[in-house]
């Protein structure tokens, strides 16, 4: 997998829908209320970002709303139809 950098983090891409992933606008919203997740989820939906945090299922923090595991179950409950969507790993 590859990896990027973003606001001085590394982070590995695990999925990225027809290459949507655009850092400048990530670096505008990935804001440090994002720092405590592992993941963090983008969607693309009418040209704007949106973006979701996620923990690890082990993470003591971790609730069924936010559970990396039930990610198919948010983009198919939360993101407009045919959004899309990438994934980042944040490596520590």
């Amino acid at each position: 997998m590859k990896n990027i950098n973003i606001n001085d983090k590394e982070y590995e891409i695990i999925f990225n829908d027809n290459n949507c992933l655009n850092k400048e606008d990530v670096e505008e919203k990935l804001t440090d209320y994002f720092d405590d997740y592992d993941y963090i989820f983008g969607d693309y939906a009418y040209e704007k970002l949106r973006l979701k945090g996620f923990y690890a299922s082990n993470n003591k923090k971790v609730k069924k709303i936010n559970d990396i595991k039930y990610i198919e179950e948010y983009k198919k409950d939360y993101c407009s139809f045919g959004a899309k969507t990438f994934l980042l790993k944040k490596i520590n």
